[in-house]
């Protein structure tokens, strides 16, 4: 059942599209194409949330209409199965109509940038870091997402003690926004002879690629850049020329770096790419703090120093802290099956949305 705070809102909404689609038919409007655009972008947000409010008032004229015909012998039984039908139907288009309301975040439809940074823990936390990288990759090859890593540093004895991967396709941030933050594992390490169960972490940081640098002001001056020769497997170019690059953001010590093209140039642009998408995260991060204690959750919020989920191997028990999320398939995930949890996410953050919604 719809609150009927949010049904005051959805009236004010369809009202509100009344009124837009009345200034686009202005001649007036018309004329000025700044504010021409701006209201035909208003109506193209506000067209599905009117859709979903008449199918939803469509089906409960018909299911009015129904109950009238049950008390008619002659039609009892055909208007059962309609209502029957209808009561099956309302959940959903409720369900839609609700979500058709929520706020849209523009990040959502974008490509991603993953860092996976062991913690604490050692030898451990740098092959845990680099078992969480796979868990991704796999659900990004079940999702139809192209990987590509960027840089990586290798564990002594297996994992990364830090990788960082471009993740492109469609919708990926919406997906994997909630991923941010501290991973903590429970389990006993291969070199460990007493079979003693360790405890070790790393951290996760989930950036939208920023298609244009420009959204990020950045000083030219404030920028140190470093060339050097590429290392690893990459072909005959590979220690010939200084293509890869590093850069630095003195005034606050963020270093991005890009080895993975031929070109200086090539690397130069995804590393400012990186180094703009982490500039924008760490503004943001720094508003979500300053309003975290209103909110009853904190899904989203990407604050590191928190742990918002347990890995415990022995037990085959995966544990999200923020939203009391226990499931006892961790093999399963570990293999990238992350949709139980992620679409666990996203439905609590979708009720605290429309909680703020029904509230304001």
């Amino acid at each position: 059942m719809i609150k009927a705070s949010l049904l005051d809102k959805l009236q004010r909404l369809v009202e509100r599209q009344e009124e837009v689609h009345a200034m686009l038919a202005d001649p007036l409007v018309i004329g000025q194409q700044e504010q021409f655009r701006k209201l035909s972008r208003e109506a193209a947000e506000l067209e599905p949330v009117v859709l979903a409010w008449q199918d939803w008032k469509t089906l409960l004229v018909a299911r009015s209409e129904a109950e009238e015909l049950i008390r008619d012998p002659d039609f009892r039984d055909m208007a059962q199965t309609e209502l029957q039908a209808i009561e099956a139907r309302i959940p959903e288009v409720e369900d839609s109509l609700l979500a058709s309301m929520l706020p849209h975040d523009p990040r959502d439809d974008s490509s991603i940038y993953l860092e996976v940074r062991a913690g604490t823990g050692g030898d451990e936390a740098a092959i845990f870091a680099g078992d969480l990288f796979r868990m991704y990759c796999r659900y990004a090859e079940r999702q139809g997402w192209e990987v590509e890593v960027m840089s990586a540093s290798d564990g002594e004895h297996g994992g990364f003690k830090e990788v960082i991967a471009e993740v492109r396709g469609r919708s990926i941030f919406a997906r994997l926004k909630f991923e941010s933050g501290v991973h903590r594992v429970q389990r006993v390490p291969e070199t460990e002879a007493q079979g003693r169960v360790h405890t070790s972490a790393c951290t996760v940081a989930v950036l939208p690629v920023q298609e244009e640098v420009t959204s990020v002001e950045i000083n030219p001056a404030d920028l140190r850049v470093d060339t050097y020769r590429s290392s690893g497997a990459g072909g005959q170019h590979v220690n010939k020329t200084d293509s890869a690059i590093r850069i630095t953001h003195v005034p606050t010590g963020i270093v991005v770096e890009c080895q993975d093209e031929r070109s200086q140039h090539k690397n130069r642009s995804r590393a400012m790419s990186l180094l703009a998408a982490r500039l924008l995260a760490r503004e943001q991060e720094a508003q979500q703090a300053a309003t975290a204690t209103l909110r009853r959750n904190l899904v989203g919020t990407g604050d590191r120093s928190e742990r918002i989920r347990t890995y415990n191997f022995p037990q085959g028990r995966l544990t999200d802290h923020r939203i009391n999320l226990t499931l006892y398939s961790l093999q399963d995930v570990m293999e990238g099956e992350l949709d139980p949890v992620i679409d666990a996410l996203v439905r609590e953050h979708q009720a605290d949305q429309l909680a703020a919604l029904a509230e304001g």
